[in-house]
Protein backbone atom coordinates (compact mmCIF):
# COMPACT_ATOMS: atom_id res chain seq x y z
CA UNK A 1 0.00 0.00 0.00
CA UNK A 2 1.44 3.33 -0.85
CA UNK A 3 2.63 6.02 1.50
CA UNK A 4 0.24 9.28 2.62
CA UNK A 5 1.50 12.23 0.98
CA UNK A 6 1.02 15.21 3.99
CA UNK A 7 1.34 18.67 3.72
CA UNK A 8 4.63 18.31 5.72
CA UNK A 9 6.46 16.59 2.87
CA UNK A 10 5.21 19.08 0.42
CA UNK A 11 6.95 21.70 3.00
CA UNK A 12 9.72 20.38 3.06
CA UNK A 13 9.96 19.62 -0.67
CA UNK A 14 9.39 23.53 -1.58
CA UNK A 15 10.92 24.81 1.43
CA UNK A 16 8.28 26.70 2.89
CA UNK A 17 6.30 25.94 6.45
CA UNK A 18 3.53 23.33 6.80
CA UNK A 19 1.40 26.40 7.73
CA UNK A 20 1.92 28.31 4.28
CA UNK A 21 1.31 24.45 2.73
CA UNK A 22 -2.06 23.88 4.37
CA UNK A 23 -3.39 27.90 3.62
CA UNK A 24 -2.03 27.48 -0.21
CA UNK A 25 -3.99 23.80 -0.63
CA UNK A 26 -6.69 25.49 1.16
CA UNK A 27 -7.37 28.37 -1.53
CA UNK A 28 -6.66 31.00 1.04
CA UNK A 29 -4.93 34.49 0.81
CA UNK A 30 -1.54 34.83 2.54
CA UNK A 31 0.59 33.34 0.47
CA UNK A 32 2.40 34.93 -2.79
CA UNK A 33 1.18 33.48 -6.12
CA UNK A 34 4.49 32.35 -7.17
CA UNK A 35 4.93 29.84 -3.87
CA UNK A 36 1.36 29.31 -4.08
CA UNK A 37 1.69 27.74 -7.69
CA UNK A 38 4.83 26.16 -6.42
CA UNK A 39 2.90 24.62 -3.37
CA UNK A 40 0.81 23.57 -5.70
CA UNK A 41 3.24 22.10 -8.41
CA UNK A 42 5.01 20.07 -5.51
CA UNK A 43 1.58 18.57 -4.40
CA UNK A 44 0.79 17.78 -7.45
CA UNK A 45 3.98 16.22 -8.70
CA UNK A 46 3.91 13.46 -5.20
CA UNK A 47 1.25 12.83 -5.97
CA UNK A 48 -0.76 14.68 -3.13
CA UNK A 49 -4.53 15.46 -5.07
CA UNK A 50 -4.78 12.12 -6.61
CA UNK A 51 -5.29 10.43 -2.79
CA UNK A 52 -7.09 13.64 -1.80
CA UNK A 53 -10.94 12.83 -2.71
CA UNK A 54 -13.40 16.01 -3.32
CA UNK A 55 -16.88 15.97 -2.00
CA UNK A 56 -18.93 13.70 -4.34
CA UNK A 57 -22.14 14.84 -5.71
CA UNK A 58 -23.85 11.79 -5.62
CA UNK A 59 -24.94 10.33 -8.92
CA UNK A 60 -27.95 11.52 -10.89
CA UNK A 61 -29.79 10.99 -13.74
CA UNK A 62 -29.78 13.61 -15.95
CA UNK A 63 -32.05 16.76 -16.32
CA UNK A 64 -34.95 15.18 -14.32
CA UNK A 65 -33.05 14.46 -11.20
CA UNK A 66 -31.14 17.52 -11.51
CA UNK A 67 -34.67 19.62 -11.26
CA UNK A 68 -35.69 17.34 -8.12
CA UNK A 69 -32.21 18.47 -6.41
CA UNK A 70 -32.17 21.06 -4.32
CA UNK A 71 -29.19 22.42 -5.76
CA UNK A 72 -30.25 23.84 -8.80
CA UNK A 73 -28.06 26.79 -9.47
CA UNK A 74 -25.15 27.22 -11.93
CA UNK A 75 -22.73 29.80 -10.65
CA UNK A 76 -21.48 31.43 -14.46
CA UNK A 77 -17.76 32.94 -13.32
CA UNK A 78 -16.09 35.61 -15.42
CA UNK A 79 -13.38 37.13 -12.65
CA UNK A 80 -12.25 39.62 -15.08
CA UNK A 81 -15.14 42.24 -15.31
CA UNK A 82 -12.86 44.89 -17.30
CA UNK A 83 -12.97 42.77 -20.40
CA UNK A 84 -15.21 39.75 -19.95
CA UNK A 85 -18.79 40.86 -19.30
CA UNK A 86 -22.25 40.48 -20.97
CA UNK A 87 -21.52 43.09 -23.40
CA UNK A 88 -18.23 42.04 -24.46
CA UNK A 89 -18.49 40.47 -27.96
CA UNK A 90 -16.78 37.45 -27.62
CA UNK A 91 -17.64 36.40 -23.58
CA UNK A 92 -20.96 38.02 -23.82
CA UNK A 93 -21.83 35.17 -26.95
CA UNK A 94 -20.47 32.41 -24.82
CA UNK A 95 -22.73 33.58 -21.82
CA UNK A 96 -25.91 33.59 -23.98
CA UNK A 97 -25.06 29.88 -24.97
CA UNK A 98 -24.55 29.23 -21.43
CA UNK A 99 -27.86 30.54 -20.31
CA UNK A 100 -29.96 29.09 -23.57
CA UNK A 101 -28.58 25.75 -22.49
CA UNK A 102 -29.66 26.50 -18.51
CA UNK A 103 -33.01 27.55 -19.71
CA UNK A 104 -33.27 24.46 -21.55
CA UNK A 105 -32.77 22.33 -18.26
CA UNK A 106 -35.26 24.83 -16.41
CA UNK A 107 -31.68 25.92 -13.96
CA UNK A 108 -31.35 28.81 -12.38
CA UNK A 109 -27.98 31.25 -13.44
CA UNK A 110 -26.15 33.17 -10.86
CA UNK A 111 -23.41 35.53 -12.74
CA UNK A 112 -20.34 36.19 -10.42
CA UNK A 113 -18.70 39.32 -11.95
CA UNK A 114 -16.54 40.19 -8.83
CA UNK A 115 -12.73 39.07 -9.40
CA UNK A 116 -12.66 36.80 -5.81
CA UNK A 117 -9.32 35.97 -4.46
CA UNK A 118 -10.89 34.79 -1.04
CA UNK A 119 -13.66 33.55 0.77
CA UNK A 120 -15.60 32.44 -2.20
CA UNK A 121 -17.76 30.44 -0.04
CA UNK A 122 -18.82 33.39 1.66
CA UNK A 123 -20.17 34.89 -1.59
CA UNK A 124 -22.47 31.58 -2.44
CA UNK A 125 -24.34 28.76 -0.77
CA UNK A 126 -22.79 26.02 -1.74
CA UNK A 127 -25.61 23.54 -0.74
CA UNK A 128 -27.58 25.40 -3.26
CA UNK A 129 -25.37 25.48 -5.60
CA UNK A 130 -25.24 22.68 -8.31
CA UNK A 131 -22.09 23.80 -10.30
CA UNK A 132 -19.80 25.92 -11.89
CA UNK A 133 -19.01 27.24 -15.26
CA UNK A 134 -15.97 29.63 -15.48
CA UNK A 135 -15.37 31.57 -18.24
CA UNK A 136 -11.84 32.95 -19.21
CA UNK A 137 -8.84 33.22 -16.73
CA UNK A 138 -9.81 31.60 -13.38
CA UNK A 139 -6.68 32.25 -11.16
CA UNK A 140 -5.84 28.44 -9.73
CA UNK A 141 -6.66 30.06 -5.67
CA UNK A 142 -10.19 29.66 -6.71
CA UNK A 143 -9.97 26.63 -8.96
CA UNK A 144 -8.47 25.02 -5.62
CA UNK A 145 -11.37 26.55 -3.33
CA UNK A 146 -13.96 25.28 -6.11
CA UNK A 147 -12.01 21.99 -5.92
CA UNK A 148 -12.53 21.85 -1.29
CA UNK A 149 -15.80 22.99 -1.66
CA UNK A 150 -16.26 19.78 -3.33
CA UNK A 151 -18.40 21.85 -6.58
CA UNK A 152 -17.99 20.37 -10.05
CA UNK A 153 -16.67 23.07 -12.34
CA UNK A 154 -15.92 23.31 -16.20
CA UNK A 155 -13.60 25.48 -17.76
CA UNK A 156 -14.56 27.65 -21.34
CA UNK A 157 -11.23 28.67 -23.09
CA UNK A 158 -9.00 28.42 -19.79
CA UNK A 159 -7.46 25.40 -18.38
CA UNK A 160 -5.04 24.89 -15.52
CA UNK A 161 -2.16 22.46 -15.71
CA UNK A 162 -1.95 21.61 -12.22
CA UNK A 163 -5.62 21.36 -11.37
CA UNK A 164 -7.58 18.86 -13.97
CA UNK A 165 -11.00 19.87 -14.96
CA UNK A 166 -13.31 19.29 -17.90
CA UNK A 167 -12.51 22.19 -20.31
CA UNK A 168 -13.82 23.49 -23.51
CA UNK A 169 -11.92 25.41 -26.40
CA UNK A 170 -12.39 25.79 -30.05
CA UNK A 171 -9.66 24.00 -32.37
CA UNK A 172 -7.13 26.97 -32.23
CA UNK A 173 -3.86 25.04 -33.18
CA UNK A 174 -5.65 23.07 -36.38
CA UNK A 175 -7.91 26.87 -36.74
CA UNK A 176 -4.50 28.70 -37.48
CA UNK A 177 -3.07 25.92 -39.48
CA UNK A 178 -5.80 26.07 -41.89
CA UNK A 179 -5.54 29.97 -42.20
CA UNK A 180 -1.88 29.64 -42.09
CA UNK A 181 -1.87 27.00 -44.99
CA UNK A 182 -4.53 29.20 -47.21
CA UNK A 183 -1.92 32.34 -47.00
CA UNK A 184 0.55 30.02 -48.30
CA UNK A 185 -1.07 28.78 -50.99
CA UNK A 186 -1.73 32.24 -52.41
CA UNK A 187 1.85 33.55 -52.61
CA UNK A 188 2.65 35.13 -49.08
CA UNK A 189 5.77 33.69 -48.00
CA UNK A 190 6.59 36.86 -45.69
CA UNK A 191 4.24 36.45 -42.47
CA UNK A 192 4.06 37.48 -39.23
CA UNK A 193 1.91 36.43 -36.26
CA UNK A 194 0.49 39.36 -34.12
CA UNK A 195 -0.08 38.67 -30.63
CA UNK A 196 1.03 37.98 -26.87
CA UNK A 197 1.41 34.59 -26.61
CA UNK A 198 1.23 34.47 -23.06
CA UNK A 199 -1.98 36.17 -22.30
CA UNK A 200 -4.31 33.18 -22.97
CA UNK A 201 -4.05 29.09 -23.70
CA UNK A 202 -5.89 29.85 -26.91
CA UNK A 203 -3.47 32.67 -28.09
CA UNK A 204 -0.42 30.29 -27.42
CA UNK A 205 -2.44 27.68 -29.43
CA UNK A 206 -2.76 30.23 -32.08
CA UNK A 207 1.10 30.62 -32.59
CA UNK A 208 1.33 26.96 -31.75
CA UNK A 209 -0.44 26.06 -35.03
CA UNK A 210 0.73 29.05 -37.46
CA UNK A 211 4.40 27.82 -36.40
CA UNK A 212 3.83 24.11 -37.11
CA UNK A 213 2.47 25.30 -40.63
CA UNK A 214 5.36 27.40 -41.02
CA UNK A 215 7.50 24.74 -40.54
CA UNK A 216 5.85 21.59 -41.88
CA UNK A 217 5.93 24.28 -45.18
CA UNK A 218 9.64 24.80 -45.12
CA UNK A 219 8.68 28.51 -45.15
CA UNK A 220 11.95 30.49 -42.97
CA UNK A 221 10.00 32.42 -39.83
CA UNK A 222 11.73 35.99 -39.51
CA UNK A 223 9.25 36.63 -36.53
CA UNK A 224 9.44 39.89 -34.34
CA UNK A 225 9.59 39.01 -31.05
CA UNK A 226 7.98 42.42 -30.53
CA UNK A 227 4.89 41.13 -31.43
CA UNK A 228 4.35 38.37 -29.62
CA UNK A 229 4.93 40.33 -26.55
CA UNK A 230 3.15 43.48 -27.00
CA UNK A 231 0.29 44.54 -24.76
CA UNK A 232 -2.58 46.58 -24.44
CA UNK A 233 -5.99 47.07 -22.26
CA UNK A 234 -7.91 48.47 -24.90
CA UNK A 235 -7.68 48.58 -29.03
CA UNK A 236 -6.56 52.55 -28.59
CA UNK A 237 -3.61 50.98 -26.50
CA UNK A 238 -2.67 48.18 -28.46
CA UNK A 239 -3.09 50.52 -31.35
CA UNK A 240 -0.56 53.10 -30.15
CA UNK A 241 2.09 49.77 -29.19
CA UNK A 242 1.51 48.29 -32.68
CA UNK A 243 1.86 51.60 -34.55
CA UNK A 244 5.82 51.64 -33.21
CA UNK A 245 6.11 47.98 -33.84
CA UNK A 246 4.98 48.14 -37.63
CA UNK A 247 6.85 51.36 -38.39
CA UNK A 248 9.97 49.77 -37.24
CA UNK A 249 9.23 46.77 -39.64
CA UNK A 250 9.00 49.45 -42.87
CA UNK A 251 11.42 51.06 -41.83
CA UNK A 252 13.81 48.05 -41.83
CA UNK A 253 11.81 46.98 -45.15
CA UNK A 254 10.87 43.85 -43.19
CA UNK A 255 7.03 44.70 -43.59
CA UNK A 256 5.16 41.17 -44.61
CA UNK A 257 2.91 40.21 -46.93
CA UNK A 258 0.72 39.04 -44.30
CA UNK A 259 -0.32 39.76 -40.99
CA UNK A 260 -1.74 36.67 -39.34
CA UNK A 261 -3.64 38.05 -35.81
CA UNK A 262 -4.18 36.04 -33.14
CA UNK A 263 -8.28 37.68 -32.71
CA UNK A 264 -10.17 39.96 -34.18
CA UNK A 265 -9.51 43.27 -32.14
CA UNK A 266 -6.19 43.05 -32.59
CA UNK A 267 -6.62 42.33 -36.54
CA UNK A 268 -8.68 45.71 -36.64
CA UNK A 269 -5.76 47.62 -34.62
CA UNK A 270 -3.12 46.54 -37.50
CA UNK A 271 -5.43 47.00 -40.21
CA UNK A 272 -5.96 50.93 -38.61
CA UNK A 273 -1.84 51.15 -38.44
CA UNK A 274 -1.49 50.39 -42.00
CA UNK A 275 -3.53 52.44 -43.51
CA UNK A 276 -2.55 55.39 -41.29
CA UNK A 277 0.94 54.17 -43.02
CA UNK A 278 -0.48 54.27 -46.56
CA UNK A 279 -0.09 50.51 -46.88
CA UNK A 280 -3.03 49.06 -49.39
CA UNK A 281 -5.07 46.30 -47.90
CA UNK A 282 -4.92 43.74 -49.20
CA UNK A 283 -3.21 44.37 -52.38
CA UNK A 284 0.10 45.29 -50.31
CA UNK A 285 -0.46 43.64 -46.95
CA UNK A 286 -3.45 41.36 -45.87
CA UNK A 287 -5.11 40.78 -42.72
CA UNK A 288 -6.55 37.74 -40.92
CA UNK A 289 -7.84 37.34 -37.59
CA UNK A 290 -9.68 34.94 -35.11
CA UNK A 291 -13.37 34.87 -33.50
CA UNK A 292 -15.58 36.38 -35.98
CA UNK A 293 -16.86 39.15 -34.11
CA UNK A 294 -19.39 41.36 -35.33
CA UNK A 295 -16.94 44.45 -36.06
CA UNK A 296 -15.23 42.11 -38.21
CA UNK A 297 -17.90 41.99 -40.96
CA UNK A 298 -18.25 45.77 -40.74
CA UNK A 299 -14.72 47.10 -41.12
CA UNK A 300 -13.45 48.89 -44.36
CA UNK A 301 -12.39 46.45 -45.93
CA UNK A 302 -13.99 43.54 -43.84
CA UNK A 303 -11.73 41.32 -41.94
CA UNK A 304 -11.66 37.43 -42.77
CA UNK A 305 -11.19 35.58 -40.12
CA UNK A 306 -11.75 32.26 -38.49
CA UNK A 307 -15.65 31.70 -37.59
CA UNK A 308 -16.46 30.81 -33.69
CA UNK A 309 -19.27 29.43 -32.74
CA UNK A 310 -19.76 31.16 -29.60
CA UNK A 311 -22.74 29.95 -28.06
CA UNK A 312 -22.15 26.33 -29.12
CA UNK A 313 -19.14 26.29 -26.59
CA UNK A 314 -21.46 28.22 -24.30
CA UNK A 315 -24.13 24.90 -24.65
CA UNK A 316 -21.51 22.33 -25.13
CA UNK A 317 -20.05 23.68 -21.37
CA UNK A 318 -23.48 23.00 -20.14
CA UNK A 319 -23.65 19.51 -21.09
CA UNK A 320 -20.49 18.72 -20.08
CA UNK A 321 -21.31 19.82 -16.37
CA UNK A 322 -24.49 17.99 -15.91
CA UNK A 323 -22.43 14.91 -17.65
CA UNK A 324 -19.76 15.78 -14.99
CA UNK A 325 -22.15 16.06 -11.46
CA UNK A 326 -24.01 12.74 -13.49
CA UNK A 327 -20.09 10.90 -13.46
CA UNK A 328 -17.41 12.71 -10.96
CA UNK A 329 -15.06 9.65 -10.96
CA UNK A 330 -14.53 9.92 -15.22
CA UNK A 331 -11.57 10.62 -16.57
CA UNK A 332 -11.99 14.89 -17.62
CA UNK A 333 -12.22 15.60 -20.54
CA UNK A 334 -11.05 18.68 -23.28
CA UNK A 335 -13.79 19.08 -25.95
CA UNK A 336 -12.16 20.67 -29.37
CA UNK A 337 -15.06 22.49 -31.67
CA UNK A 338 -14.03 23.47 -34.71
CA UNK A 339 -14.28 26.95 -36.80
CA UNK A 340 -14.87 28.15 -39.87
CA UNK A 341 -12.19 30.10 -41.95
CA UNK A 342 -14.71 32.85 -43.84
CA UNK A 343 -12.22 34.69 -46.06
CA UNK A 344 -13.98 38.54 -46.82
CA UNK A 345 -11.82 41.73 -48.64
CA UNK A 346 -8.88 41.85 -46.53
CA UNK A 347 -7.06 38.95 -48.11
CA UNK A 348 -5.89 38.41 -51.36
CA UNK A 349 -3.33 36.47 -53.47
CA UNK A 350 0.56 37.91 -52.89
CA UNK A 351 1.06 40.95 -54.77
CA UNK A 352 3.61 38.63 -56.98
CA UNK A 353 1.65 35.49 -56.97
CA UNK A 354 -0.92 37.28 -58.38
CA UNK A 355 1.37 39.22 -61.21
CA UNK A 356 2.16 35.56 -62.09
CA UNK A 357 -0.79 34.27 -62.78
CA UNK A 358 -2.05 37.38 -64.72
CA UNK A 359 0.66 36.93 -67.23
CA UNK A 360 0.20 32.87 -67.08
CA UNK A 361 -3.38 33.91 -68.43
CA UNK A 362 -1.96 36.21 -71.07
Amino acid sequence: MSRKVTMQQIADHVGVSKFAVSKALAGKSGVSADTRERIIGAATQLGYFVQKKVKAGGSRSGAESVKQSQRDTIIVLIPNVRYQNRHSFYWGRIIDGISNGLEAHQLGIMIVTEHITDNFAKLINPDGVLGLIGVGLISNQLLLELRNLGIPFVMVDHEDPLIPSDSLFMNNFECMRRVTNYLLGNGHQRLQFVGNVRYSKSFSDRWLGYRSMMEEMNVEMDQSPELLSFEGDNRSEMTETLEAIISKLKEENKLPTSFVCANDSIALCVMTVLMRMGVRIPEDCTVTGFDNIEDAALSSPTLSTVHVNKEALGQRAVETLLWRIEHPESPKEKILLSGDFIMRESTAPAAAAADQAANTAK
